[in-house]
């Protein structure tokens, strides 16, 4: 058996010159970037138009922020990649909406997801619950996830054609999303003893946040033919909600809707220290470019 001693003294290597920048030449296309978003460049015209897009904008990337806490502690490695995935379906949702949003003032998405303060959100306290044990994460997902699928089914329909476009590509990938939380909350609710009592604690925790969701207010009615009336939605989530739950024999909450007020600036207290993690890169930074 030959030996590398055998073989002889490897060749003396060629003298390797260190880049004057470790990190090599890293750019970003723009162009490309924008190719991502859906929905085309067209401008809001419409102030109410900008600000219904916003508000869906806000719920996609709070909800998004809060998902990529859980990447590399999800419980096992298939749901680290899930959760990931969903999370950037959520945020490619959230940069079409507040490119819409932003291009009535001349803000870009980056304007408004980095450089605005607490009350300038409009995101329901739903999106801004954090995360908890991994049950509380699937109770939020299941409600929020049931929402988004019956809102966007209606907003393909929308007569903008910018927030169509948006909701026809959104349906398609919050139908995963659904799909994702019914079959975990079925094995949750009809795996152990444990993992049943976590889902219901969970289930009991955030249902109070799934009312603000059909508030119906006078922009609705401002947008009629553009947004969709949050009450419509009601009776169908609700039917959803209870078919899954039925499945393992849960029962559907009976607690009252939280005073929850987002729409209005008024934010869940865990959303303050969510949105400086999210915007300190940027604002300890400003201007910088990678």
């Amino acid at each position: 058996m030959s030996t590398w001693t055998d073989r002889g003294a490897a060749p003396a290597a060629e003298p390797v010159e260190a880049p004057d920048d470790p990190h090599g030449d890293v750019s970003l296309d723009a162009r490309e970037l924008s190719a991502e978003l859906a929905g085309g460049e067209d401008r809001a015209t419409d102030p109410d138009v900008a600000a219904y897009a916003l508000r869906l904008g806000d719920d996609a990337l709070i909800l998004s922020q809060n998902l990529c806490g859980w990447i590399a502690r999800a419980p096992e490695l298939e749901e680290d990649v899930a959760l990931g995935n969903i999370a950037l379906d959520l945020l490619g949702h959230a940069r079409s909406l507040l490119r819409y949003a932003g291009s009535y003032d001349s803000r870009s998405e980056d304007d408004l997801a980095y450089w605005r303060d607490e009350p300038d959100f409009r995101s329901a306290w739903l999106f801004e619950l954090p995360n908890g044990d991994f049950a509380h994460t699937i109770a939020r997902q299941l409600l929020a996830s049931a929402y988004l699928l019956e809102l966007y089914r209606d907003l393909t329909a929308s007569a903008d054609p910018v927030i169509s476009a948006v909701a026809a590509k959104a349906e398609k990938e919050v139908d995963y999303h659904r799909d994702h939380a019914v079959q975990w909350t079925l094995r949750l609710a009809g795996g152990t003893d444990e993992s049943r009592r976590r889902f219901l604690v969970a289930l009991d925790d955030v249902w109070p946040y799934l009312d603000e969701l059909f508030r119906d207010e006078p922009l609705h009615e401002r947008l009629e033919g553009i947004a969709v009336r949050p009450s419509t939605l009601r009776g169908r989530v609700d039917d959803v909600l209870t078919a899954v739950l039925a499945e393992e024999d849960v029962p559907v909450p009976s607690i009252p809707g939280s005073s929850a007020g987002g729409r209005r600036g008024a934010h869940h207290p865990s959303f303050g220290p969510l949105l400086a993690e999210m915007q300190v890169l940027a604002r300890r930074h400003p201007g910088a470019t990678w």
